[in-house]
């Protein structure tokens, strides 16, 4: 056995725990998968220890775990579990079905009735509609307060506020959050509450992947994620992490058990074998091109604002620099772009149904972190749960940056642009343009 450390994040991506007690790795150069929902026991004690150990961390290190039966733990869906912690840095991981899934269990599982979550005002839309439709059923209160804006929430925080909950970047809008700030004001905090009643940092870390951010590194409690998205990263798989502190595990595979929002072991075998070593590599290749297509979106005179963090223009320039690194500490902006058309010479419909029609290199299709370069219209499809006014952009498009050649990319968006202006026809003196 070589041991990995001093290794890099990327190699440990792509080899995996050198020896793990939830499995003989001796033999083995693809981790292996397991197949079986219930496990033999040798004893009538041994199941029983089984039980009494659920709940606890499963290491790498030391005797074997009892397995029982998949929903409550199995090995390769373990495996993964501990992969994910330490690439991100934190002390333990629970998986479940989906990142809906565990959104739901992390918060659900942490809070009772009567306490209050702060929620920054955009989110991913259902997200927001866990908010909106259902907290207020479990007596759980919901604020919606920029978190970039301290003294608003220091004038808002009570003893009833558990957690500040947000996404960076946001959801399709790009915004970025500074964790370290808000770490900063938690402390503040809970230096007047006892642990039990702490307040909590949670961050939403799909669109970054810790490849691009590490959140707990600049002081969030929980990190959560869609392995949906860039994780899984070949659009084959659903599933959702939660990273968070080892006192939070127990009740966390308790909520797991009890509820049975499981990650199929099937589904952890892919993005262990797939989606982990892979993300270095395609997040490189992806945010290259997503710098050249924002790039020259910003240049069409056709487009009327371009948000990506790797741009100069994009406001949030310095913090972006300084939350956003890779595992060797290069700037990392990630895959995804947001952009909106000028209203005045082009309908954005009409140019994402043009781009769906012809195009062949960009996909109209909702979810992110695909293979596939994917383009959608957040405002009616995935954040339509947001109310007209509550809604950032209503015409404005989320692109999803995949692996093909960015000049292919940039040569189906300039036909579909140019396809539907010309199209276009002036509806009066002051150069508005309608459809023919």
């Amino acid at each position: 056995m070589t041991p990995h450390d001093g290794y890099k994040p990327t190699t440990r991506l792509v080899h995996g725990p050198g020896h793990s007690a939830k499995w003989d790795f001796t033999h083995h150069v693809t981790p292996p998968l397991s197949s079986s929902t219930t496990y033999r026991l040798d004893s009538a004690h041994r199941g029983a220890r089984g039980f009494s150990e659920f709940g606890r961390q499963v290491k790498d290190t030391g005797e074997p775990p009892v397995y029982i039966y998949d929903r409550l733990d199995e090995p390769t869906r373990s495996i993964l579990e501990g992969e994910l912690a330490e690439v991100e840095g934190g002390e333990a991981c629970v998986t479940f079905a989906s990142g809906m899934a565990a959104i739901s269990a992390a918060l659900t599982a942490e809070l009772l009735p009567g306490d209050e979550v702060i929620a920054h005002p955009m989110l991913y839309g259902c997200t927001h509609s866990l908010f909106t439709n259902w907290y207020s059923r479990l007596g759980i209160q919901v604020a919606r307060i920029d978190m970039n804006d301290v003294a608003r929430l220091r004038a808002h925080v009570s003893a009833k506020t558990r957690v500040l909950y947000f996404e960076s970047p946001t959801n399709p809008t790009l915004e970025l959050v500074d964790i370290g700030a808000l770490r900063r004001f938690a402390e503040e905090v809970n230096a007047t509450r006892s642990r039990e009643r702490k307040l909590l940092v949670y961050i939403d870390n799909t669109f970054a992947t810790p490849f691009g951010q590490r959140p707990l590194e600049h002081g969030a409690d929980v990190v959560l994620h869609s392995l949906t998205k860039n994780l899984g990263g070949f659009g084959t798989e659903l599933g959702g992490a939660v990273i968070c502190p080892k006192e939070m595990l127990p009740r966390l595979l308790l909520y797991r058990k009890d509820f049975g929002g499981i990650l199929a072991s099937k589904a952890a075998w892919a993005i262990l074998v797939y989606g982990l070593p892979t993300l270095a590599l395609r997040l490189k290749r992806q945010q290259y091109s997503a710098l050249k297509v924002a790039a020259w979106l910003e240049q069409n005179s056709l487009v009327a604002r371009v948000v990506y963090p790797g741009l100069d223009g994009f406001p949030q320039k310095e913090l972006a620099r300084r939350q956003m690194l890779d595992f060797d500490g290069d700037f990392a902006p990630g895959n995804m772009i947001y952009f909106e058309l000028d209203p005045a010479r082009i309908e954005a419909e009409d140019f994402v149904d043009e781009l769906a029609a012809n195009a062949y290199s960009v996909t109209l299709a909702v979810s992110l972190g695909h293979t596939k370069t994917l383009i959608e219209m957040p405002a009616s499809m995935t954040h339509s749960s947001y109310s007209a006014e509550e809604s950032a952009a209503p015409r404005a498009i989320r692109l999803s940056i995949g692996l093909e050649s960015p000049g292919d990319i940039i040569r189906d968006l300039d036909s579909a642009l140019t396809a539907v202006a010309k199209r276009a026809k002036p509806a009066c003196a002051s150069g508005k343009v309608g459809k023919s």
